[in-house]
Parts: structure tokens; C-alpha cells; sequence
């Protein structure tokens, strides 16, 4: 491991020139709101440690000497130092650690630091270790040179460490390290800095860290995004670094997140590739952003075929967001493209121009003053580590093609059926059957025979006529079945008509004996057979999600919910505040329950505008759905009402922010808020005691403020 270590760091040594001049002002951001003496208390140092008396037979020092950094002559003549520093030489040379860090702690107690080549030795070979207790004295010895000497501490040696930690699932001490690297205006080289991000975001609080210093490198420096010859042409490790986070966000469903890194690539000019685009659908799904996801969509349909599979999960979200928003004709079109993007793509041949990156507006149609985010809807990387096809349950990927699932079957044919549309069931379903692929024939047979299971009759008969009359009849198997189907119900009648209109069409053999009026009896046992055979997968399986599908059936008002939450989206990225304070209205009259995205949209527009006061206000309204719906007390709303008390200066709802997320268990990143709390409150009451308060009020304020001091580590 240490051989494959120096190599990426040799490697990785010289840094792409945007990823420099991001990091330089990031740094200095990071400069401007923290003290150059400030230690992460993630890093204890070693003057915390308690030092044990030496055993007899060891080297004696008494307690005497322990400040004394003067070489002490032993008996022989040789001096205490360089005989510590023999030991401590030999212990590294041994890989003795636990003799060399108590060699370490005797030598630093008595003289200060060793050679800086051994104090490198120590902390690498510290830091190629796997036992987190050897990690944690590294973090300890590195709290301890920072404090005393900053100038020891290279990039490489940190960088080394960092991986190490973050490898061990280590996530916060590993954040430490790279915050206090990008704090000295150094950060690892950009695909070592992927490495180490890779193996942080394996975890939720990794995730959490990983995406905040993510905001802290790129987004300190918006500036960039002005500088043209600086942020074009971005490398692809860029894009890796930004989908490893988004794709930890949406595993770890922090959509609000999600949507933060998204804006911040737009901001930066990180391009998106297939990989981004996939997550990028995930996360809009969860956020029921159904207009930004349809931005994608006449990009992504131009890919060629063997790209296909890539955007399986973009076909999925964007159906799954359909169909939440009750919007069947735009669920009835995707599918049609669906099916029919395999022959288009093959009917254009070599004819396409090659590909060339472009742009997709986010929040804002208007590509002039809205954010624009870089897509390269072809591109690929072939060293991927993503697998973003796992929530897909809609749209799969069979013999090299996109099929629906029975699932999304299902909620098709109940949608048209509650809307009493069987004839544009019909008309869809005969579309795709022109395609001519075998999945698309099979489904038509399908549906038929689930409707016939389900026991609606008229409606496999309606859908057998339409199908007749568009020229494009199923096999005598499904018109079989559909008879039996009559006959068990006692349905002679609707048989007879049935079998009229096949002697008629001549589906089947007219002259069999067993299709005769008189035999319709018979005509039960004689087919059982052909029922069962009658792909029983879909029969079964289909029959099986229809009666899923309604009983999950969503309501009228969960319909009405999702547009609701879009237009307080719209308006409020319009700071159209009144209107989405309507709408917001709105949905309280129709009883209609919020969601975290209700909340979070409306955040969202106060905060860009500065209205803290509103959001104390909403907080009320907040607080009172939680008492009835638990499904509110998630991590990113409580952050960012955290966030935003604090830049308002509502210290007393940052405290119950702190203590309901303690509650519920949730991580909470203590650097980002002290950065928050010194850019936009530094020196706040330094210089006023209690005694000093005018009225109760104030001493109140003083008194959570220097609660809030001494939690982030400030006092």
C-alpha cells in the first residue's frame, strides 16, 4: 500500500491550473474567517495526553527535566537526545510504532519536536497503519505541530494521512485534515482528492463533511465563474469529484443538498456527464422538480443506442414524476418514445452530426440571467465507480432495450381507466405495437390478459376492437381466453357477440366444434390450458401490481400537492413571494399536509432574500407539522433553518435547532457553523458581560451567544 500511495502522489503532484486558483481562493476565504491558531477539536492535541512515569530499566527522566530542552550528559558520556533519537531512528526503522510514539512523547516532553525527517517518518508510518488508535495519535501529533510548528506540516505528509483516515471510515478527522490543508492554501492533488472523497461519502456523516468542503473549495470562489479563460475546460476529475458527492446525496436522500452541489457546478462551470445526469434525475425526483428534469430530455434523446442503458434511471425519474403529477398524456408520450428510440436511432444511421456539449438552464428558462449548467449528454467515463440504476422499478433494460415494468404497466392502465379513457389506452398500446419489437407485441397480449384476470371484461373487449380496427389484432390466444373468460361469468351472450365478430374478422377456425353456441359450456375445460399458457408471468404479475397500484393509489389532493410545491418553487425563484405565500395558503385551506419540500422551497426564497424574520415566523409552522408527521424531521431542513437563524442573528432558535438535531441523533458539522457565525457575527458580545444587558431580552441573546461560542469552540 505505501508503494501504490507514493506512486499517486507522484503522480498527482502538479495540479491542473483552474483547481489551483480555486483552491488559492478558497483559501483565502478560509484566511478571512478563521484564526491561523485555531485547531479543529477533532484534533486533540498532545499536551491533552498523559504522559506515564518510565518503568525502572528504561530511560529515567525525572519529572524535574520535564521542561528543560538542554541535552543532558548520561554516565557514559553520550547525551539523553541523541540517544532518544537513536531509539526513536531504530523504532521506525523496525515499524516498532508502539516504541517509537513512546519515544516520541519523551524525546518532544523534554527537547520539543525530533528532526523534521523523523517527525515525517513517524506521521507516515502513522498514517500507513489500518488501527484507528495509530490514526488518532497522528491526528494528535498533527493538532500539536499546528500549534507549535506550522512550517513542518507538508502537503504530502497531510495528504497521506487524510486518505488513510478517510479509508478507516474516519470521515470527520479526515474533513479536519483537509479543511486545515485548504486553510494553508494547499489541497491534495485533484484525483487524489477524488480518492479521498471516494472513501469518505461511504458513509452518512462522510457524506455530510465530503458535500460542505465541496461548498467551501468551489464555492468561495464564485468569483471564477466571471473569469472565462479560468473556469472553460474543466477537467474530467472535476466532474468525478462533484458526482461522487451527488450520488452520495441521493443515496443518503439528502435531495436539498443534492440541489445545493447542483447550482454550485452551474456557478463553477464543472461539465455534467452521463453519470451526473443520471443522479441529477434521482435528485429531482426526490424534490418533485419535474420542469427541470423535462430540460434534459431533448439532449438526452439524441445519445446514440449504445448509451441507452445510461439514462435508464432519467426515463424512470421522469415517469415516476408523471405519473405523481397525474399527468398521464405526458406519461402516454414518454412511453411512445420509449419504444421508439432503439428505431429512430437506428433509422438515422451515420447520419448524426458529432456531438457537442451544451447548456440547460436551472431555476430559470431565461439562459441570460439565470444559472446554466455545462451538460456532455455523450460522454462517458470508462473508470466509473457509480452504479445509479437502483432505484429503477418503472423502466428496465432487457436485451439491450428500455421496456416498461409491469409496474408502470399497472399505473398506467389505472389511470386511464379512473379517466374512463380506454380508447386512448388503446391507441397508445397500438403505437407501440407498430414498432414492432417483440416487447411491444408481448405487451399488448399482456394487458389483455391482466384486464381479463382483473375480471374487467368490456375493457379487454374494447381494447381487442380497437386493437382489430387499427390493424393490428393479437393472436387467436387472447380472443380464446376472453371467451373462457365469458363463459365462466355466464356471459353467453357477450360470447356469442364475441364469437360473431371473429367469424367475421377470422382471428380463428370458425369450423372448430368447440366454438360452436351449444358448446360454449364446454369451452371452459377444453381452454384452461390455453389460459395458463398465456404468458402467466404477465397475468400473474401484472394482475398482481394493478391491485397494488390502487390500493397505494395516490388521492386528488396528494395530485394537488406536488403542483402546489412547484409553484411555490417557481415563484419563489422568481422572489415572487406573495404569490407562493398564496399558494402556500392554498394548500393549507384544501388541508393538504406539506411536505419537506413545501418547507424547504419556501426556505429557500426567504433566505435568497434575506428575510430571517419570515423564517422565524415559518419555523412555528414547521414545529407544529412535526407534532403530527415525523417524515419532517430531516437533517437538511434542520440545517438550514440552523443556517439561517444564525446569519440572522437568532441565537435562541439556533440553541433548539442544536438540541432537536442532538435528539434525533444527526451530525452536525460544527466548522461550517463557526465559519457562518465569525463571517457574519465576529466579535458579537466579546465585550459585554451580563451585568452590562439593558433589559431581560438582551440578556438572553448574550447568554445563548456564549452558549453557541463555546459549542462551536470558540471559548
Amino acid at each position: 500500500m505505501a508503494c501504490s500511495l507514493r506512486k499517486a502522489i507522484t503522480v498527482c503532484s502538479v495540479f491542473q491550473k483552474n483547481y489551483s486558483s480555486i483552491v488559492a481562493v478558497a483559501s483565502n476565504a478560509i484566511r478571512l474567517t478563521y484564526n491561523s491558531t485555531y485547531v479543529p477539536q477533532y484534533l486533540e492535541t498532545e499536551s491533552s495526553i498523559s504522559y506515564e512515569n518510565c518503568k525502572p530499566g528504561g530511560v529515567m527522566f525525572s519529572r524535574q527535566f520535564g521542561s528543560s530542552r538542554e541535552s543532558e550528559t548520561l554516565s557514559w558520556g553520550v547525551s539523553s537526545d541523541v540517544v532518544l533519537l537513536g531509539k526513536l531512528e531504530s523504532a521506525l526503522r523496525n515499524h516498532n510504532l508502539e516504541e517509537a510514539w513512546e519515544t516520541y512523547k519523551d524525546f518532544k516532553r523534554l527537547y520539543g519536536f525530533p528532526d523534521p525527517f523523523l517527525v515525517d517518518k513517524l506521521l507516515t508510518e502513522l498514517s500507513y497503519s489500518s488501527d484507528s488508535r495509530w490514526l488518532k495519535r497522528a491526528c494528535n501529533m498533527v493538532g500539536s505541530i499546528l500549534k507549535e510548528k506550522r512550517e513542518m506540516l507538508r502537503t504530502e505528509l497531510m495528504t497521506k494521512l487524510c486518505l488513510s483516515l478517510a479509508r478507516a471510515q474516519m470521515p470527520v478527522q479526515a474533513s479536519s485534515i483537509l479543511r486545515l490543508m485548504l486553510d494553508k492554501g494547499n489541497l491534495p492533488p485533484i484525483d487524489m482528492l477524488g480518492m479521498i472523497i471516494f472513501h469518505m461519502v461511504k458513509t452518512d456523516t462522510g457524506m455530510i463533511v465530503s458535500s460542505n468542503i465541496l461548498i467551501e473549495i468551489y464555492g468561495s470562489s464564485q468569483q471564477l465563474t466571471t473569469k472565462k479563460s479560468t473556469c472553460t475546460e474543466l477537467n474530467k476529475h472535476n466532474t468525478l469529484l462533484f458526482n461522487l458527492v451527488l450520488d452520495a446525496c441521493a443515496r443518503f436522500g439528502s435531495s436539498s443538498k443534492g440541489h445545493q452541489i447542483i447550482e454550485l457546478m452551474a456557478q463553477v462551470g464543472v461539465t455534467a456527464d452521463a453519470h451526473t445526469i443520471s443522479i441529477i434525475s434521482l435528485i429531482h425526483e426526490m424534490n418533485g422538480m419535474r420542469d427541470e428534469l423535462k430540460k434534459f430530455k431533448k439532449h438526452i434523446d439524441q445519445v446514440s443506442v449504445p448509451l441507452v442503458s445510461c439514462y435508464q434511471q432519467f426515463y424512470e425519474s421522469l415517469l415516476c414524476l408523471h405519473f405523481k403529477f397525474n399527468d398521464i398524456d405526458a406519461a402516454s408520450d414518454l412511453v411512445q418514445d420509449i419504444y421508439g428510440f432503439q428505431v429512430s436511432h437506428h433509422e438515422q444511421g451515420n447520419e448524426t452530426q458529432p456531438p457537442k456539449p451544451c447548456l440547460v438552464a436551472i431555476g430559470s428558462d431565461n439562459l441570460r440571467t439565470g444559472l446554466k449548467l455545462r451538460i456532455f449528454p455523450h460522454s462517458l467515463s470508462r473508470d466509473s465507480v457509480f452504479n445509479v440504476g437502483r432505484n429503477q422499478v418503472l423502466v428496465m433494460y432487457k436485451n439491450g432495450k428500455l421496456v416498461l415494468s409491469n409496474r408502470a404497466l399497472a399505473k398506467l392502465i389505472i389511470q386511464y381507466k379512473r379517466g374512463g379513457r380506454i380508447n386512448d389506452l388503446s391507441k397508445l398500446l397500438c403505437r407501440i405495437q407498430k414498432k414492432g419489437s417483440v416487447e411491444s407485441s408481448r405487451m399488448c397480449s399482456d394487458v389483455v390478459a391482466a384486464c381479463i384476470c382483473m375480471g374487467w371484461l368490456e375493457i379487454a373487449h374494447d381494447i381487442l376492437d380497437d386493437l382489430d380496427s387499427a390493424g393490428n389484432p393479437l393472436d387467436a390466444s387472447s380472443y380464446v381466453s376472453l371467451l373462457t373468460a365469458y363463459c365462466n361469468n355466464n356471459k353467453l351472450r357477450e360470447a356469442e357477440a364475441l364469437l360473431k365478430q371473429l367469424r367475421k374478422s377470422g382471428v380463428i377456425n370458425v369450423s372448430d366444434p368447440l366454438l360452436a353456441p351449444a358448446s360454449m359450456c364446454e369451452l371452459e375445460n377444453e381452454s384452461k390450458n390455453k389460459l395458463k399458457e398465456l404468458g402467466s408471468l404477465a397475468k400473474g404479475e401484472l394482475a398482481y401490481h394493478i391491485v397494488e397500484e390502487m390500493r397505494a393509489e395516490e388521492n386528488e389532493a396528494s395530485f394537488m400537492m406536488h403542483d402546489l410545491n412547484f409553484s411555490i418553487y417557481f415563484f419563489m425563484k422568481a422572489h415572487m413571494v406573495e404569490d407562493a405565500v398564496r399558494a402556500y395558503r392554498k394548500m393549507q385551506a384544501m388541508k393538504i399536509h406539506p411536505t419537506v419540500s413545501t418547507f424547504m422551497n419556501l426556505l429557500n426564497g426567504y433566505s435568497s432574500l434575506g428575510m430571517y424574520r419570515e423564517i422565524t415566523i415559518l419555523w412555528g409552522d414547521i414545529k407544529r407539522n412535526m407534532g403530527s408527521r415525523k417524515n419532517l424531521n430531516t437533517r437538511d431542513l434542520y440545517e438550514f433553518l440552523l443556517l439561517n437563524f444564525l446569519r440572522g442573528g437568532y441565537f435562541h432558535r439556533v440553541m433548539e435547532v442544536i438540541g432537536l438535531m442532538k435528539e434525533n441523533g444527526m451530525y452536525l458539522d460544527k466548522w461550517v457553523y463557526r465559519r457562518e457565525f465569525l463571517k457574519y457575527h465576529n466579535g458579537l458580545y466579546l465585550r459585554i458581560k451580563v451585568s452590562d444587558a439593558k433589559n431581560d431580552v438582551q440578556t438572553q441573546r448574550i447568554e445563548h451567544v456564549r452558549h453557541f461560542r463555546k459549542w462551536v469552540g470558540l471559548d
